[in-house]
């Protein structure tokens, strides 16, 4: 029997007469990556910021590892990484200083070479952040995620603007965390993403979940219901022959 780590009941945020959740339900189990698919605006971001604590809601209940966030906010923080955007960061202090910040915050020792190694920026520890190129930026997010050892983690569209090289190269440390225990609930507007990535996806559409399941049997239903693609599919695409051309090693220059 899976066991329940994030409970998402009736959830319901409005700005003024604009509604950007509207009754929001779901669960997501220990141990998968779970999938907020959904259009611009359609509430995944707002979300994501409520179960995080961010952002306070109009009615509904989350709980996390069966903790009530309105309850007990300060210790669903401490269970819990979430993904910061580049502007986020210190841009003139290097690596190890910022690991050593958000340490600090959490009250924590940190092994930050050991962490830098997790994601392969152990090279860059002596590089201050504004030097990092786009991929190595998104990694050392992830990292900084890490660091209170959560339970869970938040991405918000983490492969947005990489290259297929270093978006791959997410992909598989999103899946070694994932191996490790930690859960995770991620945003991507990519479908071939969340088809490789995730466990189960729920789609979102104007603050209301439309459709939940695994993304092959979403698939699946789609086709019984008598869809067909205009062209035949192929084995591969052509960022597969892009990767086969030019490599799948990262080029962090």
């Amino acid at each position: 029997m899976a066991e329940t780590i994030i409970k998402v009941k009736d959830l319901v945020k409005k700005y003024d007469d604009f509604t950007a959740v509207n009754g929001l339900s779901f669960e997501v189990q220990k141990g998968e990556i779970f999938g907020l698919l959904g259009p611009n605006g359609a509430g995944k971001t707002t979300t994501l910021e409520i179960i995080e604590t961010l952002r306070k809601k109009n009615s509904g209940k989350v709980w996390i590892s069966g903790i009530d966030i309105d309850e007990a906010p300060q210790e669903v923080k401490k269970r819990i990484g979430v993904q910061l955007q580049a502007a986020g960061y210190y841009p003139n202090l290097n690596l190890l200083q910022i690991i050593k910040l958000f340490a600090g915050l959490y009250n924590r020792e940190v092994d930050a070479i050991q962490l830098l190694g997790t994601v392969n920026l152990e090279e860059k520890a002596k590089n201050k952040f504004k030097e990092l190129s786009g991929g190595q930026k998104q990694r050392f997010s992830i990292a900084t995620t890490l660091i209170n050892e959560p339970e869970i983690i938040f991405l918000d569209e983490p492969t947005t603007g990489l290259d297929p090289q270093a978006r791959r190269n997410l992909w598989n440390l999103i899946r070694e965390i994932r191996d490790k225990g930690t859960t995770i609930v991620i945003t991507t507007h990519y479908m071939d993403e969340a088809e490789e990535l995730c466990d189960r996806v729920a789609i979102i559409d104007a603050g209301s979940i439309i459709a939940q399941n695994t993304p092959d049997q979403l698939i699946e239903d789609l086709v019984a219901g008598g869809f067909s693609r205009p062209k035949p599919v192929k084995q591969a695409n052509l960022e597969d022959v892009f990767l086969d051309l030019t490599g799948k090693e990262l080029r962090d220059v």
